[in-house]
């Protein structure tokens, strides 16, 4: 951790002296880098339920499908 790149953001008033914190990929700290450098992509950690997936919409397109022409078919009757 000692020898980790540091942020190098100066302070604009005090002392003026750089930032001392590890640095990010992007050269700057939490503090002074703005946004993250993020999750890489295909993160299976971020992944929390289903709900939106591909499989879960068509299942519920095909559910209000099934829906409606059971409606239709009862107001015909």
């Amino acid at each position: 951790m000692q020898n980790a790149p540091r942020c190098g953001a100066r302070t604009k008033s005090r002392s003026g002296k750089p930032c001392q914190s590890p640095a990010m990929p992007n050269g700057r700290c939490r503090v002074h880098g703005g946004l993250s450098p993020g999750a890489p992509k295909g993160n299976q950690n971020a992944f929390k339920h289903g709900r939106y997936s591909a499989r879960r919409l068509a299942e519920r397109r095909h559910m209000a499908a099934l829906i409606k022409e059971m409606r239709d078919l009862a107001s015909n009757l």
